[in-house]
C-alpha cells in the first residue's frame, strides 16, 4: 500500500525572525515552574532550584548558556562552511561561574568548541572566532561588557 503525502505550503505560516522574536512563559505550579514557548516551537520546562523551585526544568541561566553556545556554534559553522571546510562533528560546551553577590548572574563563561575536521587550521578558527565575537553572535554581543566570555577551540583532524 502506498501512502501519498500532500503538503500545502500555503497553510504554513512563515515567521520573520530577523526583526522581532516573541516568547511567553506560563506558571504551571504553585512554586516557580514555568512552561516556556517561542514562536510555535516545542515548549521548554523552566524551574528554579530548591527551596524556591523543584528543579523540574532548565534554570534561566542554563538556558542562557545554551543560547550562547548555539549562537556561537551557528556563526562558527556558517563561516567554516563558507570557507568550504569539512566538518565531521561539532560540540560546544559552556560553563559559567556565578557571582556571589546579587544579582548572581555569570561573572565569566568558558566556551569550548570541539570540532572534527581534516582541513581546519588554527588560523581558520582564530579568524572565525574573531568574526563571531566582534559581529555575528547577537547573544555574545548582549552580554559583552558584563560577563567575561572566553572561547577556546579544539580541532581534531
Amino acid at each position: 500500500m502506498k501512502v501519498k503525502f500532500i503538503l500545502n505550503f500555503k497553510s504554513f505560516k512563515m515567521i520573520d525572525k530577523s526583526k522581532e522574536l516573541t516568547a511567553s512563559v506560563q506558571l504551571i505550579n504553585d512554586r516557580l515552574h514555568f512552561l516556556g514557548k517561542a514562536d510555535g516551537n516545542e515548549p521548554v520546562s523552566i524551574d528554579y532550584i530548591p527551596p524556591f523551585g523543584d528543579n523540574l526544568g532548565y534554570t534561566s541561566l542554563e538556558l542562557l548558556l545554551l543560547s550562547l553556545s548555539s549562537c556561537i556554534g551557528s556563526a562558527v559553522l556558517l563561516f567554516l562552511r563558507r570557507m568550504n571546510k569539512t566538518i565531521s562533528s561539532c560540540e560546544i560546551k559552556a560553563a559559567g561561574q556565578r557571582r556571589e553577590e546579587h544579582p548572581t548572574g555569570f561573572r565569566n563563561i568558558d566556551v569550548t568548541i570541539l570540532i572534527e575536521s581534516p582541513d581546519i587550521s588554527d588560523d581558520d578558527m582564530s579568524k572565525v572566532i574573531k568574526l563571531t565575537e566582534d559581529k555575528y553572535c547577537p547573544v555574545y554581543s548582549m552580554i559583552r561588557g558584563t560577563t567575561d566570555v572566553r572561547i577556546r577551540c579544539i580541532v581534531n583532524n
